[in-house]
């Protein structure tokens, strides 16, 4: 049944809020049919509730908060979660790398276990701003490494801002494989970091194919900051606890999956 055209605003953003909590996911011509107003007025209210931190907007709808990714641990603290699925994923993503080619990698325990399985390749040229990958590869002498210095970002072991960036401008690579805090179908991929996600933009510009690692936890999820929509990645690594509605969907959308 639809609410009556008689709510004041107030209530029929209370009213639009507990819609948008029970439905999860909901689109402006949902909210229009539901509460008989036009899109303009059901656009204002949704940037009214997303401004008080009640839900997440995309094109054309909102989200339920309940989606989002909560706030980024340290790195120390991620080594001990999701290990099993991390190393798997590492395993199927070092297998997408040819001897011989130039790729970047970047910060994060996921890459972290990439690195770990490439030292079996030949003729590698890595670049990198990961102090953890820069030390995982140090000793082999079949391979290239280039370190990109900056700003270190002391609770990733990375380096970003401004002269990572400028670094970055003079590099082009094969491919880049990075993780994410959190990837969604609406959202696309979502960082927590502001500063961080700066600096990952420009990684995805400077190589011809982008592999994302993420695990079940980080998919279906929203934080912050955007770093990309989906179009800007050709493959998502990720663990087979991943949902398959939402790897089908993916593939729906022209990304090549890959589970463990």
């Amino acid at each position: 049944m639809t609410t009556p055209v008689t709510l004041s605003g107030l209530e029929r953003r209370e009213s639009l809020l507990q819609f948008v909590e029970t439905h999860e996911r909901v689109t402006i011509s949902q909210i229009c049919e539901e509460f008989l107003i036009s899109p303009a007025t059901a656009r204002r209210d949704l940037d009214t509730l997303e401004m008080s931190g009640s839900i997440r907007r995309f094109h054309g709808g909102a989200l339920t908060i309940k989606e989002d990714a909560p706030p980024e641990p340290s790195f120390a603290e991620r080594s001990g979660e999701q290990t099993r699925e991390k190393q798997e994923i590492g395993k199927v993503a070092a297998q997408l790398i040819d001897n011989g080619e130039t790729l970047f990698l970047g910060s994060g325990t996921t890459v972290l276990e990439v690195a770990r399985n490439l030292r079996q390749h030949t003729g590698l040229t890595v670049v990198t701003n990961s102090l953890l990958v820069m030390n995982m590869l140090s000793d082999i002498p079949d391979l290239t490494l280039v370190s990109l210095g900056g700003i270190l970002r002391i609770s990733e072991q990375s380096f970003i801002g401004h002269l990572t960036e400028l670094l970055l401008d003079e590099l082009r690579v094969n491919k880049a494989i990075i993780g994410t805090r959190a990837i969604n179908l609406d959202m696309g991929l979502t960082n927590d970091y502001l500063a961080e996600t700066q600096t990952d933009r420009k990684i995805l510009n400077i190589s011809r194919e982008v592999i994302v690692v993420a695990d079940h936890t980080k998919c279906e999820r929203t934080s912050s900051v955007l770093l990309a929509p989906l179009s800007a990645i050709h493959t998502l690594v990720t663990d087979s606890q991943t949902r398959s509605e939402f790897t089908s969907a993916l593939k729906e959308r022209g990304v090549h999956v890959l589970t463990t």
